[in-house]
Formats: structure tokens, C-alpha cells, sequence
């Protein structure tokens, strides 16, 4: 038996030395019955005899599986570490660009430029100045369509995102790619407006991921309301309009408060390109934008559709320039003299002006008129209105033809000589020394120092009152009285009433050889328009911030007295006579006292009329800006054309009012004036106080409704160039 379990059991190895065999032909390869447990293996049982093979089978067949789960898992760990790294390099890329920030606990929203809202006397805007080109508006103020067209068609998930919107910028590369529906941009509106307020326009990735991180400061420091708000006010929409109440008045010409669905949904598309779709260089490709804005509001539910279908029908078309820009004339000598008033603007603020809109409207339509039907046959291609109440406030003031082709203000810049304009100045030199209007003078050629003077006629009357060689603008018999009082008694009478000037003390003075601007010669006629009293022309009557609060109201003041009321009725009564049966007979207007004079300078370069009544002075200047020489233009054609036109609007609905001192001297027709009065050169003193030097003359009766203010005084340095 026990060779037969040896026999069926297992077989040892011996090593009995004996010659190795062939190491090929040795059979190493082990049994079932040699591995451990092959014992328990031959004594299992059937069934598990029979298990067992099918067991391989499924271990074989799952081994590619294992494997397949291992690889699986590798790329599971691979991604799961590269997708770590990835967030560590992120991290470290926004938190170095974090630090190129500002302290987020010194952040804060820089202030917008301050806008000057420039109004007439009425409260309509004039003009807006400052690097906005409009106020700041509420939101609440905008009609509720106007900030949703934004919404749709900037960021339409504004209300559901922090700030950065990954699905709009998934959706926004999506159209790009197919390039259908609505193009849209990646940048929410906050992060628009973060670029806007803290960055640079440039396109790099460096500014873009800074432009995240001040999105999500906005929406953590705003509500959404308060970040569309800032949006509408920050934005650029072209033509150096920002925000949303720029645009409007830049492009329809009335408020954001007023604009239609049309005009909503077409600045809600400017600022996409503002140059490229700025309506008034391209308005088919704003219209075309504008058409998708309301695509995009509809689709939204921002706007009905019947009203996006009457939008389309009616698509917004930019406001037509009324005339030629003149208020820009004032809003620039607003922009010249305001910070004498008020100093550094910090701000919004409004600027109430003295100037009369209807009668601005009026006086740029005479003079642009005028030129255009004339200005070819006469040469003549410029011109300037000045129109004022007697107490130097500015009603009308146009500076030029067309401020968008020439900015250069002639009304208050220009200097041109005035010739027979300048004579009022001579003639009342001459009655303050005691003479009348009724006082004879000989109008024959004279030669001085060999200079001969000659009437524009070439005629001479020979023995004529003062009156009549006013009225017809004598010049030998001004020269006479300008010789007679003395050069220098004249330019000192010129000061006193308000010629700022450099003027020359010559014989030729009398002929108005200096130069004058239009503004200071206007306003120096305001002196025989109001008694006597002198005046600084202004056109600023108050300035208030945006919440009401008074910054400056003009108090009434005056220069005192510069002319006695003798002498301003003298020279009125002359003066008058220059509408009746003088030079400036065509400017006539029935049923009022007009006084003035006209003038025409050498060659017929310059041709003036200034005139008045006892409530409105309005001076005309029509010439050439290089000098050259007009066809004839005289102060007595085209400039009273323009000048009645103005004057007769100016003075529609007013009651007529005798000229000062006018009828009283004609009642006592003949009577020599009183003794010489005092000549205050007021203004003339106050120039020379400003300049240091000057010799005012002696008697200086108290002024009767004030000095100079501040103001007046800094309005003189700034707009006549006095150190």
C-alpha cells in the first residue's frame, strides 16, 4: 500500500549523483499536484472540480476590464492634479493681477466730470460744456425703456449674473462661430463699466482678467440698479458725448427723459462702435443696429410688440442743426469768465444765462441770411451781433456765420475798426465842453499835418449844425471837433463809457481809426440807452447745482454815472436824428425813439451800425476776417437790414419808451448846455487801476447804484486781456 500511495501520491526528487542529463531534455515544469494545496484540490469535491475551469474563463475575460479600469483611473488622477495645478496657476495669475490694483478698501468709483449746463434766460438749454457734453440723470428719470434696451442687447442675464457671466460668454462665442441672431459680447455690463471707470481701452488678457475682478468688487459695492445707472452716465456714444442725456441732446436734440422706443433702442446700439454707427455719419447702419435692439427687447418681453412694430415703421432719425450753432458763441464766453464767479467746479451745475433764445434764434437767421444773399456780390463773407439790455445784459450774441465751421468768436474776440461808429464818442467830448446840438461847424476840406480828410460823398455842405453832420456822418466836421477838444479828451470819453481797447490819441481818432470789438462798442452805447449810468456787459445771471442750491446770483450794480443827463439828452436827440434823415434811415421802426450811428472803415474793409432804444441797444459788424476790402458794404445797406430785423423782434410786445433826455431837449430846442458837468471815466478808472496807470480827472461825483463788483472786475481781465 504504500508503494501504491507512493505511486499515486506525490513523487520526491532524488539527487542522487549520477551524470547529468541534457539540460534540454530535463521537464522542470511543476503540476497541480506540486503547487501548495494540490492536495485539497484532488480531494474537492465534483461540482468544484468543475467550477473551477469556468473560473479561469471569467478571470481571463475580466482581465481587459481591469485594465481598462486602471487606464480609466489614471486619467480620472491625471486630470484631477492637472485640474489643481490649473486652479493654484489661476489663483496665482488673478492674485497677481489683484495686486496691480488698488486696495480693494481704497477702491471707489472716480467722479464724473463735472458738466455745465448752459441755459437761456427761460431755463432751455443752450449748450452743455465740460468733457461729458451732458449732466448725470437718474435712472428713474429715463422712461423704463430706455435702460432695458441696453440690457438687451448688451447683457440680456444683467439681473442674473455676479457680474461675469460664463453662459453669456459661452452663448456670445456660439453666435460668433454661426454667425446668427443677435451678435452679442462676452462683457457683461459690469465689467463694461469697470473698463470705463478704472481701465484702459487696450485688449489684453491682462486687463481683461483686472476688468473681472472690478466687476465682482461692483457687484459686491452695488445694486444692479446703481451699476446700470453709473453705465448710462459713463458710457461713450461718439461726437465727445458721455452718457446717456449727452447723447440724446447731441443726436435728437431734446432730453434722454423724452426720447421715443425708436431713439432709445438706437443709442442702446451706439455703443457698440460709436464711431461706426453714429447716426449722423451713417444713419442706415444705426438704423440696422437700432432694428436689432428691438429684436432683442421683444424677444425679451422689454418691449410690445405692436410698439416695436411702430418703431420700425418710424425709425429714429438724428434732429436737423437748427441754423448755425450761434449759442455756442455763448456758451464759450460763458466757459471764458465762469470760474471768475465761482471758481473750481467740483460738480454738475447750471448756468442761467441773460440771453433771450427767440431773439439769439432771430439774430443768427438775419445775419446768416443776409450773407447768403448778398455776401458774393457784396465780398462780404463774416459778420457779428451784439444785442443788450440798457443795463448791459446780453440778450443776443452771435460770434460768427457758422460756429461749426469757425469757432472764432467775432463779437467779443474781433477787433476792427469802427469808423463813424466811433463819432458819438467825439460828438459828446464836444457838447460836455459846452457846445449843442445846434452849434455850427464848417464842413469844408482841412489838411493836418498832411492828412486830408474826405466825406464819403466827396461833398461838402459848408456851414452845418452839429446835428446834421452827425446825422449824415461828416467827417471833416468830426475831425474839427476831435481836434478842438483835444485827441486825448476823446479816447479819455471813449474809456469812460466802456471802449477797453488800446486807442490812439491822433487826429484820425475821430474817424475810428482804432480798433474796437463789437461787444465793448455795443456796450458803450448802453450808456446814452440808460441816462448816463456805465455798464460792463454780462451774460451770466446765476449758476446752481444740480440739487438747487445757489453758487452765484448776479446783485444789480452799475458803474455810476459817466455822462451827465444833459449831455445824454443832447446826444440822443442827435442821435435820433441819424434814423429820421441819416444814415441809418432804412433801420426805421415806427412807433419807437431810435438813436444810434453807423460807420464804414477805409476801403470799405469794416461796416457797423449800432442803435438803440430806451430798452434794447444791438450793434451789427459785417466785413472779412483777413480784412480784405467788401463791394461797397456800408453801415447804411446791409448791416441796418440785419440790424432792423433784430430790433424789431427784440422789441415786439415792449412798450415804447421815449429815448433819455431826448424829448426834454428838444422842448428847449436852443438852449446852451449847463456848465461843463464832471466826467467820471468810471470804467475808464477802473481800467487804469487794473493796468496801474492813468490820470482820472479831478471832479468824481459818487456813483448812484454801486460799484464794480468782483466779478466785473475779473470779466475784464478775462475777456479784454487787462493784467
Amino acid at each position: 500500500m504504500a508503494k501504491g500511495r507512493e505511486r499515486r501520491g506525490r513523487v520526491e526528487p532524488r539527487f542522487e549523483a549520477e551524470e547529468p542529463a541534457d539540460p534540454a531534455h530535463l521537464d522542470l515544469r511543476l503540476s497541480r499536484g506540486d503547487r501548495a494545496g494540490g492536495g485539497v484540490a484532488k480531494g474537492a469535491s465534483k461540482g468544484t472540480r468543475k467550477a473551477a475551469p469556468k473560473r479561469a474563463a471569467r478571470a481571463v475575460a475580466a482581465a481587459p476590464r481591469r485594465r481598462r479600469r486602471s487606464w480609466l483611473g489614471r486619467i480620472v488622477y491625471g486630470t484631477v492634479i492637472l485640474g489643481l495645478w490649473g486652479l493654484v496657476a489661476i489663483a496665482g495669475i488673478v492674485a497677481y493681477h489683484a495686486s496691480q490694483l488698488p486696495p480693494i478698501d481704497q477702491l471707489a468709483v472716480p467722479k464724473r466730470p463735472p458738466n455745465i449746463a448752459i441755459l437761456a434766460a427761460d431755463g432751455s438749454l443752450l449748450a452743455n460744456r465740460g468733457e461729458t457734453g451732458g449732466r448725470t440723470v437718474s435712472i428713474r428719470e429715463l422712461p423704463p425703456y430706455l435702460p432695458r434696451a441696453f440690457v438687451a442687447i448688451e447683457d440680456r442675464r444683467f439681473y442674473n449674473h455676479m457680474g461675469i457671466d460664463p453662459i453669456g460668454i459661452a452663448r456670445a462665442i456660439g453666435q460668433n462661430l454661426t454667425r446668427r441672431g443677435v451678435a452679442q459680447g462676452g462683457s457683461t455690463l459690469t465689467q463694461q463699466l469697470a473698463k470705463n471707470l478704472f481701465l484702459t481701452q487696450e485688449r489684453t488678457a491682462s486687463r481683461k482678467i483686472q476688468e473681472a475682478i472690478l466687476a465682482l468688487w461692483l457687484e459686491h459695492k452695488y445694486t444692479k440698479d446703481e451699476i446700470l445707472e453709473l453705465y448710462l452716465n459713463r458710457v461713450y456714444f461718439g461726437a465727445g458725448a458721455y452718457g446717456v442725456e449727452a447723447a440724446a441732446q447731441r443726436y435728437f436734440a431734446k432730453p434722454a427723459k423724452d426720447v421715443t422706443l425708436a431713439e432709445a433702442a438706437m443709442l442702446g446700439g451706439l455703443v457698440q462702435a460709436p464711431s461706426r454707427l453714429a447716426p449722423n455719419r451713417n444713419l442706415p447702419a444705426a438704423q440696422a443696429r437700432a432694428a436689432q435692439v428691438l429684436a432683442a427687447m421683444q424677444d425679451l418681453g422689454f418691449a410690445k410688440p405692436a410698439d416695436v412694430k411702430v418703431a420700425l415703421a418710424q425709425p429714429a432719425k438724428p434732429a436737423r442743426a437748427k441754423g448755425g450753432g450761434s449759442a455756442n458763441y455763448v456758451a464759450d464766453l460763458v466757459m471764458d469768465v465762469l470760474d471768475d464767479y465761482v471758481g473750481k467746479i467740483e460738480g454738475d451745475v447750471s448756468v442761467q444765462t441773460t440771453v433771450d433764445p427767440a431773439l439769439q434764434a432771430v439774430a443768427e437767421r438775419a445775419l446768416v441770411d443776409e450773407l447768403n444773399q448778398k455776401g458774393a456780390r457784396y465780398n462780404v463773407g463774416q459778420g457779428a451781433v451784439v444785442s443788450m439790455r440798457p443795463d448791459g445784459a446780453i440778450r443776443a450774441l452771435i460770434g460768427g456765420r457758422d460756429y461749426a465751421q469757425s469757432q472764432f468768436n467775432r463779437a467779443t474776440t474781433a477787433k476792427r475798426q469802427p469808423g463813424s461808429a466811433f463819432k458819438p464818442f467825439v460828438y459828446l467830448a464836444a457838447v460836455e465842453r459846452g457846445l449843442t446840438p445846434d452849434t455850427v461847424r464848417e464842413d469844408a476840406p482841412l489838411t493836418i499835418k498832411g492828412w486830408s480828410p474826405e466825406n464819403y460823398s466827396r461833398n461838402y455842405s459848408g456851414p452845418v449844425t452839429l446835428r446834421d453832420a452827425l446825422a449824415h456822418s461828416l467827417n471833416t466836421v468830426a475831425v474839427r471837433l476831435g481836434m478842438e477838444v483835444g485827441p486825448k479828451a476823446v479816447v479819455q470819453t471813449a474809456q469812460r463809457l466802456g471802449i477797453t481797447s488800446p486807442l490812439q490819441a491822433n487826429a484820425s481818432i475821430a474817424l475810428g481809426t482804432s480798433e474796437v470789438t463789437p461787444l465793448e462798442l455795443v456796450g458803450a452805447y448802453a450808456a446814452f440807452a440808460n441816462g448816463g449810468m456805465g455798464v460792463i456787459p454780462y451774460v451770466i445771471a446765476s449758476v446752481k447745482t444740480t440739487d438747487g442750491k445757489t453758487v452765484y446770483k448776479r446783485a444789480p450794480s452799475s458803474l455810476g454815472r459817466v455822462i451827465d443827463p444833459n449831455a445824454v439828452g443832447m446826444m440822443n436827440a442827435m442821435m435820433h436824428e441819424v434814423f429820421v434823415s441819416g444814415t441809418a434811415k432804412k433801420g426805421d421802426i415806427p412807433g419807437w425813439d431810435l438813436a444810434g450811428k453807423t460807420g464804414t472803415s477805409q476801403d470799405f474793409r469794416d461796416a457797423w451800425v449800432v442803435g438803440f432804444s430806451g430798452t434794447l441797444v444791438t450793434g451789427v459788424w459785417l466785413g472779412n476776417d483777413d480784412g480784405e476790402p467788401t463791394k461797397r458794404v456800408s453801415g447804411g445797406n446791409l448791416p441796418v437790414e440785419v440790424w432792423n430785423r433784430v430790433m424789431t423782434a427784440g422789441l415786439r410786445g415792449d412798450k415804447p419808451v421815449p429815448l433819455p433826455g431826448a424829448a426834454r431837449w428838444r422842448r428847449s430846442s436852443g438852449a446852451v448846455a449847463e456848465a461843463r458837468p464832471a466826467e467820471p471815466p468810471t470804467l475808464g478808472g477802473l481800467i487804469d487801476d487794473l493796468v496801474g496807470g492813468g490820470q482820472p480827472p479831478a471832479r468824481q461825483p459818487a456813483p448812484q447804484r454801486g460799484g464794480p463788483t468782483r466779478e466785473d472786475k475779473n470779466f475784464l481781465e478775462r475777456l479784454f486781456g487787462i493784467d
